[in-house]
């Protein structure tokens, strides 16, 4: 099985200990796996663990694909209109802009929110306030940025109108065993360090980003930890909905959801997805042009290609090194996983 993707394989082991210290990827096609590894260890000193293919990293951004899911299957079942006001939900917009923000335009990032907050600015107060209160950055619709607080709301209009927590609605939603925020702290150990930060020393088993710290580890927008299965499960549900196999999502939300809501010249903006716009992004220059995917800032990353019917998952913690863009690495991982399977083919 190994041999089927050499490039991709060189690759990450050529990145090992440099970029990071454990990383896992899996590759599906058609539904059925055809590469899983693991590489390297939890950390860089003598309290690393070895990385296995089960392991659980630190999702970060790639929780907001999970409750995008969620809030599709909310729309689903009536709960919301997709294009309705959230002022229902959230009276705190009655007399705001934000009365303007729809489901809709949380998930393609035109709500006009700010990007996020340093968490300096954020730790007397509650950032799900925040994030409800900040002035908008811009006009609602007339822009893309990618917004952190505003997924940071769309969590909480979910667990308000389902009178559930979010924590409760994604693990419920989802069901798999290991994906879950705040993992117990007896399983700290088995999961990837990521950076030591000024203010906690070394980050392990707790989320890395700041403002989920903040929330009390679960938020929209990043605090789940999970593996490269559980990653590959959620772009599976939409592949299968596209592919006419069994999927946890409507099929025409799920199309919608892999549809263009706003164009951006880096990444064009789907609902909670985004989709491929250039050959630089860091799918690489061989997925096709209407894959969708998602990347986390602790190094994480999926790219789904329909037309290929293929899910490829990267799961690292380069943030353990620094803040060092790493779209190179992740690039060269995709553009490898194109060449093995269309060699395949």
């Amino acid at each position: 099985m190994l041999d089927l993707f050499p490039e991709s394989d060189a690759v990450l082991r050529a990145a090992l200990h440099r970029r990071y210290t454990g990383a896992v990827a899996r590759i599906e096609r058609h539904g059925r796996v055809l590469f899983e590894r693991a590489y390297g260890s939890t950390r860089a000193d003598t309290l690393a663990r070895p990385v296995t293919v089960d392991t659980r990293f630190d999702l970060a951004s790639l929780t907001k694909l999970f409750v995008t899911t969620i809030a599709l299957d909310a729309v689903a079942r009536g709960r919301f209109g997709l294009d309705d006001s959230l002022t229902t939900t959230i009276p705190e917009w009655s007399e705001l802009p934000q009365r303007a923000i729809t489901m809709r335009s949380l998930l393609a990032h035109t709500s006009g929110m700010q990007s996020g907050a340093h968490y300096r600015s954020l730790r007397d107060r509650a950032v799900e306030e925040y994030a409800l209160t900040a002035p908008l950055h811009a006009p609602v619709g007339s822009s893309v940025l990618y917004s952190d607080l505003g997924f940071i709301a769309l969590g909480v209009a979910l667990a308000r109108r389902e009178r559930r927590s979010l924590q409760a609605l994604v693990e419920g939603f989802v069901a798999r065993r290991e994906l879950g925020y705040r993992p117990l702290a007896k399983h700290w150990h088995a999961i990837p360090a990521t950076e030591c930060d000024e203010w906690r020393g070394r980050v392990q088993g707790s989320v890395h980003d700041e403002k989920a710290h903040l929330c009390g580890g679960v938020a929209g927008h990043a605090g789940l930890f999970g593996s490269a299965a559980d990653a590959a499960w959620i772009g599976e549900q939409y592949l299968a909905a596209l592919h006419g196999r069994e999927s946890s999502i409507d099929r025409l939300l799920a199309r919608e959801a892999v549809r263009e809501q706003a164009f951006d010249p880096t990444l064009r903006r789907a609902l909670g997805w985004a989709l491929k716009t250039r050959d630089d992004n860091s799918c690489g220059p061989g997925f096709s042009l209407d894959s969708f995917g998602h990347t986390g800032f602790t190094g994480t990353c999926i790219w789904v290609d329909p037309q290929r019917d293929l899910t490829a998952v990267l799961l690292t913690n380069t943030v353990y090194f620094g803040r060092e863009d790493s779209t190179d690495l992740r690039r060269a991982f995709f553009t490898g996983v194109t060449t093995a399977v269309d060699r395949l083919s």
